[in-house]
């Protein structure tokens, strides 16, 4: 735990609003009383006097922080070192050259640095010019959280690689991007205005990240047109002074729809040369490149299977011609074939050992095999990949998603550190030794030269860079755990919290609160007991679409019907999945009896009646776990609202929006999951909920004129499966009905469906005395991709609070449609104040 000097933080009101553009690097005044000005030093020594350095840049990131936060003058110079009260940056070697001696520091890895804040002499000095720049950012972070700590310690990267991934594609949209459009890229080529980019590369260096890949993995070759790698050099030219390296991903048949050669087979001695020339020219232009990413026979794109070649084959391709300029090979583990789901033993999740563990020691030195945290794409829960325990003599890194693709895609707030835990500290027991992932990946375990983390990040164009302040938290996060895979969640998502919004400890209690619920509520109300995330994998990832998960080809199978759910991975009956991971590992997950209730239904096909270790039946827990969850998000809304004026108004807005959207989408996810279940199974909620609703009015049921029923698909994003849209796109609907409440005060719930491609309004009266109103206007302030449909995506709830009725009132619902939404509405809850529904 950090000594915090200055841990209260009272009295400052927020003058102006802030967009969130500055992320954690905003460095907000902070009072500071004559005993703080006495600890902060009066000037800046940087011992590369080269403006484009990053240790030239750190020098000036001191400065400019501590003018920010404490509004001190600090002078800078270059290469001295007689100056007393002084920060002095640079590299060790820089600092033995021209200060002399040093004693007492360790041996630093590349990208470590050395801090020590003891004396009149600051010293931040790195193992390289990077590491000093990441020393730098660590001194400001102390100070902007008040932490004046008299410390002298050094700190390494657990692993070499600590790169993100962003998926822009060259027209400027961002494949699961949640956040505006492409910094990088617009109509096909690299943009003028570099800004951004450069905002980009100080958010980066300052949680240590050392490359980013820019474009998408489904990569357009146009990248490599002679323009565009011009473009990628002033790319290069931003990132480099953070010490942040760019990378490329590849289309595999690039020789073909770009060079016009006949054939993309890497044996071909014409493909080997088109390869060599082109990355030829990017390091002509790039000198520094990180390195190539590449996606191969996986969904659609082109790969060497094509011509019967291995994917080690098609990996050592791109490695051999890079490997004269020291770049790196990122080859994605994400490789599997469409299956059939009658047959029981197809399991997608086998699929990363099967294609790759044959391989082992087939790929180059410079090849790093980037592999997903579990065996299908990114869900709420997953079990480890099992091909981390399988890979012994080849270079691996894991791959996590900050952008939240299945998980809320910003518009819910999750965050993510405690999932990613999970697979981090997981113990493969390789062989019987302890085998903990974070050693696996960073290479300590199975002693591999390269090894670490990629992320897909997707930031855009929105001054909250992901579309939502609080997603920042799983950027900064992973840069910290990238750095340091053993720390704590909570503690990170503080030092973010204390950073992002200040030192007041209500804001960080709640905030802290709110986050580390976030994650297991989530999990709670899409998919628990290893189910998956339960959302539709054939539209856009969001909303509730249980069904989609079966019958097709794609392999996230859940194997519902009326009387068991769940995949057999077992090796005894199932599909063998268990058998990958090693003995110990199998064996637990072998058997009912040892496998953990959150990952049942990934290893065992059960009865909706089979009983868990809690005593409860599964689908009695599917029922309350969604209820739970649901109910969870309801206490963050409120939880926020006690932050009122402690948090710019601009921001505090923003999120609170986000939270009341999030607490009516919840329940959207919790009656469409219970509902589907129960359908499906038949069995009652032994709490009478699932189905029964005291307070709720279907719209169907109200007085109609101008609106007509519309059975909606998937059934059950319905209340009673159906809803009401106006009979024709320029037809105003009205819905009357007469409450028959006992009068009092109530919340007023409205669900209704917010389409893409037009922006209805509705109005709500009581006797004609307007309540409120609204406009389905989500796709300007949301971030999820947005649905053309009346479906689990679309479906959303306006409350209004405290509204006085009386028994016999007559409630008027007024929708005018927009374009092609038809002002559809599902049903309104009267609510008790302080019931859920």
């Amino acid at each position: 735990m950090q000594n915090i000097w200055l841990l209260v933080y009272l009295g400052l009101s927020f003058v102006a609003a802030e967009t969130g553009l500055d992320g954690w690097l905003r460095y907000a005044s902070l009072p500071c009383s004559t005993q703080c000005h006495s600890r902060l030093p009066v000037g800046i020594v940087t011992l590369n006097s080269t403006k484009t350095s990053p240790v030239y840049v750190a020098g000036s990131e001191i400065q400019s922080g501590l003018k920010s936060i404490y509004n001190a003058d600090a002078s800078v110079t270059h290469n001295q070192c007689n100056s007393s009260s002084s920060v002095i940056v640079g590299t060790v070697e820089q600092y033995r050259r021209a200060c002399g001696s040093l004693v007492g520091i360790p041996e630093l890895a590349e990208d470590g640095f050395w801090l020590s804040t003891r004396g009149k002499e600051i010293q931040i000095l790195g193992q390289n010019e990077r590491g000093a720049l990441y020393g730098a950012f660590e001194y400001l972070s102390m100070l902007a959280q008040g932490n004046f700590s008299q410390v002298a310690y050094s700190t390494n990267p657990a692993g070499p690689l600590r790169w993100v991934n962003q998926w822009d594609n060259m027209d400027g949209s961002i494949e699961r991007g949640y956040g505006g459009e492409s910094i990088f890229f617009e109509n096909g080529t690299i943009v003028d205005d570099l800004t951004r980019v450069h905002q980009y590369a100080r958010l980066l260096a300052s949680i240590r990240i050392n490359a980013v890949v820019v474009n998408n993995v489904n990569a357009n070759a146009t990248l490599l047109t002679p323009q565009n790698i011009d473009g990628l050099g002033r790319i290069a030219e931003v990132f480099r002074p953070y010490g942040v390296k760019i990378g490329i991903s590849l289309s595999f048949a690039a020789p073909q729809t770009l060079g016009g050669l006949g054939s993309y087979d890497p044996q071909d001695p014409t493909v080997i040369g088109w390869w060599s020339n082109i990355t030829d020219q990017i390091y002509t232009r790039v000198p520094d490149m990180a390195g190539y990413l590449v996606k191969a026979d996986s969904e659609g794109e082109p790969g060497p299977q094509t011509y019967n070649r291995t994917l080690a084959e098609g990996a050592n391709l791109f490695a051999k011609a890079i490997q004269p300029f020291g770049g790196i090979v990122m080859f994605r583990a994400f490789v599997y074939n469409q299956l059939n789901e009658s047959n029981w033993k197809a399991d997608r999740a086998k699929a990363a050992v099967e294609f790759f563990k044959p391989l082992d020691g087939k790929f180059e030195d410079n090849v790093v095999i980037q592999i997903k945290y579990g065996p299908i794409d990114f869900q709420v829960r997953e079990p480890t990949s099992p091909l981390f325990a399988n890979l012994f003599k080849t270079n691996i890194a894991i791959e996590l998603e900050v952008t939240q693709e299945y998980l809320g895609q910003q518009s819910h707030l999750v965050y993510l550190p405690p999932l990613w835990k999970t697979v981090l500290d997981f113990d493969l027991r390789v062989d019987h030794e302890q085998s903990l992932v974070r050693d696996i990946v960073t290479g300590k375990r199975f002693n591999r030269t390269l090894g670490g983390s990629a992320a897909v990040v997707n930031v855009g164009t929105n001054n909250t860079w992901l579309g939502s302040h609080f997603s920042m938290s799983n950027l900064y996060a992973y840069g910290r755990l990238a750095w340091n895979p053993a720390v704590d969640a909570q503690d990170v998502l503080q030092d973010w919290i204390r950073l992002t919004f200040g030192l007041d400890r209500a804001v960080l209690d709640t905030i802290t609160n709110i986050s580390m619920q976030s994650w297991p509520a989530y999990e709670n109300y899409s998919g628990n007991l290893g189910i998956q995330t339960l959302t539709d994998i054939l539209y856009t990832h969001y909303g509730p679409n249980p069904a989609s998960q079966d019958n097709n080809g794609w392999g996230q199978w859940t194997r519902a019907d009326s009387t068991s759910i769940g995949m057999d991975r077992t090796v005894q009956n199932g599909t063998g999945y268990a058998g990958q991971y090693s003995a110990e590992v199998a064996a637990s997950y072998e058997r009912i009896q040892s496998t953990p209730d959150d990952l049942l239904l990934w290893f065992h096909h059960v009865n909706y009646t089979h009983r868990l270790h809690s005593g409860k039946t599964v689908i009695q827990h599917f029922y309350d776990a969604h209820y739970s969850g649901a109910e969870s998000t309801q206490g963050f809304l409120y939880q926020w609202e006690s932050l009122n004026g402690k948090i710019d108004d601009e921001r505090y807005n923003h999120i609170r929006r986000r939270l009341d959207y999030q607490t009516g989408h919840s329940i959207v996810w919790r009656d469409a999951i219970n509902d589907f279940y129960y359908n499906l199974s038949g069995i009652p909620d032994t709490v009478g909920r699932v189905g029964h609703h005291p307070w709720r009015i279907e719209a169907e049921d109200m007085e109609l004129t101008g609106y007509e029923t519309y059975k909606v698909s998937p059934f059950e994003t319905a209340s009673g499966s159906v809803a009401i849209v106006t009979s024709s796109n320029d037809t105003v609907g009205t819905a009357l009905t007469t409450l028959d409440f006992p009068s009092g005060k109530y919340d007023l719930a409205i669900n209704y469906y917010d389409l893409s491609g037009g922006q209805s309004s509705w109005q709500i009266c009581l006797n004609d005395r307007e309540v409120g109103q609204w406009v389905g206007d989500a796709e300007d302030h949301l971030s999820h991709t947005p649905s053309i449909y009346l479906d689990g995506h679309s479906a959303t709830r306006i409350k209004f609070r405290g509204v006085k009725i009386e028994k016999g009132d007559i409630l008027k619902i007024v929708g005018s449609p927009n374009g092609i939404e038809p002002a559809p509405l599902d049903y309104i809850s009267v609510l008790p104040q302080g019931v859920v529904d």
